[in-house]
This record gives C-alpha cells, structure tokens and sequence, in this order.
C-alpha cells in the first residue's frame, strides 16, 4: 500500500482542486474585506492573496496551509498608511518587514512556535470557530456593516460581536436570509453519509453547489424588489475596463523614503506580528491535519518573508498564513499543498477573467459556507475532551477562547499562554523531582530524586520539601540524572547540608560522575577567595 504521508503535489489533484475552489470562494470577500478595513486599495487584497497562493504556497512546507491576507494585521495596517502618509510608502515596509522575516527563518526562529501550549492552539481553533460563527451571523441576514475576515470583538463602527446580533435585527433582509437557509440546507445534506457514497457528489463539493445556486437566486431576486439584494450585500471586487486597466491597479513601492526610519519601525512590527501569527497558525494547521504531518517553521519564515518581499513590491497586503481559509482548505478535503496553489491561480485567473460574475456572490451563501467551517473547528466533543484532561489544559483553553471571542487573535493567545505558564509554574512547584512512598522510602531512608533538568522554578518547591524533612531522618538526594541544575537550586542543598548537622539529619548525595554538588558551590567560592590576594604593598586585588 503506497504510504499516504508521501503523495506526492501532482498526484492528488481530483481531492485538491476541488478544495482549492472552496478555498477561492472563501478567500475572495476575506481578501477584499481586510482591504477594506485595513484602508488600502480593494486590489491590494487580491495581490496578497494571488501571492500567498501562488509563491508562499510553492515555497511553504506546509502542505495544508494557505496564506494571504490577515485580519490581524488589518489594525496595523490602516495606522500605518495614514502615519506614513501614502500607501506607496507603506509597500516599502511590507518590503522591508518581507526581509525580516527571511532573516527570521535562516535565524531558525521558527523554534518559537513550538512553545504554545497544546491546549492553548486548540482553544485558539475553537476561539476562532465560535468567533466566526458570530461574525457571519449578521451577514446571513444581509446586515453587512463589519468587513469580512475580522475576528476583533470591537468594530470599526463602534459595536462589537454581540451587540451586531442586536442591530442586525434592524436591518433584516429577506433575500439574504432565503438565500442563507437554502445554501445551509445543502451544505447539511452534503455531509449525509448517504450523500458522500453517491461518486458525483464526492467530486462536486457543496460550498460550490451552495455559491451556484446563490449567484442564480441572486439574478432572480434582482426581480424581486422585496427579495433583491443591494450592493454591499455581494462580492464587490474591483472591475477593470480592459486587461491594461487590470495591470493598472498594481502598485510600486516609493524606495525615496528608504532613510525613513518610520518606514522601518513598521517593517519590524509587520515582521514580527506576521511571523507569530504564521507560527500559530502553522502549529494549528498540523494538528486538523488527518496525515498529522508536521510543517518546518523555518521554511514557512522564509516562504512568508518572500511572500511579503514580493507582495510588497507589486502593491499587495502583507501575508499570514490564515486559520480560516487553512481550516476550509482541510475541511474540504485538501491533500497537499498544490490546493493553496491552485486556489491562487484561480483567484488570479477569475479577477482578470471574471470580476463581473464573481460581484454575483451573494455574501449570505458564503456566510453559510464558514458557519460549517466554524462548527468543525468548535464541536463540542473537543470541548468535553478537554475539560476530561484536566484543570491544568481545560482552563487554558477555556481562556484562549474566552480571550479569542471578546479581544483579538493574538490577545486571546496571550491571555491563554499567561494561564497555561502559571499551571506549569504550579506544577514544577508542587513535583520538580520523582518520590514515590512506595519505592522511595527504602531502609527508612528518603530518597528524593532529581528530574534532568533543574531550574529556579523548582528553586520553592525544593526549599519547601527540604524544610518539611522531620529531624533525625536520613535522606538521599540521588542526582545521578541530572544533566543541568541551576545555582539557585546548588545553594539551597549547601544550606541544607549544613542546616542537617543540627538537625541530626543524615544525608548522602548520590552524583552524576562529578563532584559532590553542594561541594561545587564551596569550591567556587574558595576558588575566588584564594584568587583574592594582597599584594606586595597590601593592597587586595582579584585575579
């Protein structure tokens, strides 16, 4: 049987193409969305996503992930261009922010998304579940007054995610309701086993029967004035005249300002903010995929860096690789990376080819395509998984996502990591080394042994554990496992040692091949007395 984990890019495309399409449905109104809300041209948004599909997609070792324009980075973004001043100048820092990440990657920094916390990236993916969900509530009854893609709980326009539940109600469109039911209708009976044995529907996916459908409901309800659905309430991506006048919207940078040393400080930040919110995503991304392949943080560093040196260059966004359009890629039955691929040329082809039909996509059809993708990422047997590890996970992941729905992404992860550091914390205070009554007390001896590693976090816990040792024991401290400890822990078995003879503790040390470990700390400190000298004239000097 060929090994699954090895399939080669050219060798799956009946699963891949008809993911990359979905993937191109949901990423055409998150590209023009972030655009929007981030101040820039409309077509900046699509560049960036071409770009993340196309080049991050072909460089990336993520086969799942897709990349393209970040709500995250949509705050960022808009402060920038209007500090700067032009938006010609803000490309020269997604330029220059570009190369800090390619020198991210060749610094190995990638290492850095290995530390989240495993409770932590699934309350991330459940957070972002549950935030999409909300979002696109208000867009299935055509109230479309947040851009697609945000995930921030505050608004542009002063309400945030729960209170556009309440004035969404004001503003109820029938047609964009009809049209929502329908596709949600599909896109149920889609996902029947019954559904999935009939090979036709295996090949046809239901977000693209959902997205015909609403474009022809959508051509009929323009008859309908009752039913009609207004401009704000489709796709609206720019429509060029002619193929030059397509060219015509692609910016340069304006390399003048390259002494400008704001230009730079903004190219940092959008290094840095990117190349965090890549590593979650990535991290996330590994772990919905069925192969549970891992991706090489450092490759996706330098594949996001030239991503954003290129995007930059021809008037584009900055990329991320995204969770909502990495999660609809697996979702929908993505296999290897040539998906992302191929989602970007299709993107690429469409906005040149297409734009009028692609303005006929009705943004309740896709509001039903991601309520599916934020079920799938928020299913309530994970949370009962969870809360079955655990305090010590469950309440971390149910931070992150708490965090997640009522700030952003990256304050949400935040305030998960704060939690998920303090159990670690806890933990290594309560057992940063191995006893067991039943096989440490041997002989009435207490036999406490020492994990591999010590730090100044196990510093209390010790010093608690030592104090707590009645008088007149005898203690062995077996430390024949342990490769580093820190000398904040040395000192505290010093003091121990010493404090013992009055407590008529008998103690032995059991070592690593090297000298007592108390000991270590006395000769040190002899070493440097007796390199404490006086000098001929009396004088004291160090050597």
């Amino acid at each position: 049987m060929k090994d699954e984990k090895n399939i080669g890019i050219f060798n799956n495309l009946k699963n891949d193409l008809p993911a990359s399409i979905v993937v191109f449905l949901v990423a055409v109104p998150l590209c023009l969305g972030i655009a929007l809300a981030s101040g820039a041209p409309l077509f900046s948004g699509i560049i960036a996503g071409v770009v993340g599909g196309i080049i991050v997609g072909a460089l990336s070792g993520s086969q799942l992930g897709v990349s393209g324009p970040a709500a995250g980075l949509a705050v960022i973004v808009l402060t920038a261009i209007q500090e700067l001043g032009a938006f010609e100048i803000f490309l020269l820092a997604v330029v220059i922010g570009g190369v800090f990440q390619l020198l991210l990657g060749y610094a190995r920094a990638g290492i850095i998304g290995y530390y989240f916390p495993s409770s932590v990236i699934k309350g991330m993916l459940s957070g972002i579940g549950i935030i999409i969900i909300l979002k696109q509530i208000p867009h299935a009854f055509g109230y479309d007054k947040d851009y697609e893609g945000s995930l921030a709980f505050s608004q542009p326009d002063g309400h945030n995610t729960l209170s556009e539940l309440y004035y969404m109600l004001e503003a109820v469109s029938p047609g964009a309701i009809t049209i929502a039911v329908v596709s949600m209708i599909i896109l149920v009976l889609w996902e029947q086993p019954f559904m999935k044995k009939i090979k036709l529907f295996k090949i046809v996916q239901g977000p693209l029967v959902v997205v015909t459908i609403g474009i022809i409901l959508n051509l009929v309800f323009q008859n309908m004035s009752s039913l009609a659905l207004k401009s704000e309430q489709v796709v609206a991506i720019p429509v060029p005249e002619t193929l030059g006048g397509f060219f015509g919207q692609f910016t340069f940078p304006d390399f003048s300002h390259l002494a400008n040393a704001s230009v730079w400080i903004t190219g940092v930040t959008i290094a840095v903010v990117a190349s965090l919110e890549t590593l979650l995503c990535l991290e996330a991304t590994d772990k919905l995929d069925p192969m549970k392949r891992v991706s090489p943080a450092n490759q996706e560093l330098k594949a996001q860096g030239v991503g954003n040196i290129i995007s930059g260059f021809i008037g584009g966004l900055p990329i991320t690789q995204v969770i909502v359009r990495s999660s609809t890629n697996i979702q929908s039955g993505g296999r290897t990376k040539m998906s992302a691929i191929m989602h970007g040329i299709i993107l690429l082809g469409c906005a040149m080819a297409i734009p009028k039909i692609l303005n006929l996509i009705p943004l309740a059809s896709l509001a039903a395509i991601l309520f599916l993708v934020g079920y799938k990422l928020a299913k309530p047997v994970l949370f009962k998984q969870m809360y079955a590890l655990g305090s010590s996970h469950f309440i971390p992941f149910i931070v992150t996502i708490l965090g997640i729905v009522f700030t952003d992404l990256l304050m949400g992860i935040g305030m998960g990591l704060a939690v998920a550091i303090f159990y670690v914390l806890y933990n290594n205070y309560k057992k940063p080394f191995l006893f067991e009554s039943d096989k440490h007390l041997k002989d009435g001896k207490i036999h406490l042994e020492l994990a591999e590693d010590i730090t100044f976090i196990n510093k209390a816990s010790i010093q608690r554990t030592l104090s707590q040792i009645p008088d007149g024991s005898k203690v062995i401290i077996d430390a024949s496992k342990t490769i580093n400890i820190d000398h904040d822990v040395l000192e505290i078995i010093d003091e121990f040692e010493t404090n013992a003879k009055y407590r008529d503790i008998e103690l032995e040390i059991i070592e690593r091949k090297v000298k007592n470990l108390p000991n270590q700390i006395r000769e040190l400190e002899n070493a440097f007395a007796n390199n404490v000298l006086k000098n001929q004239n009396g004088k004291v000097t160090s050597a």
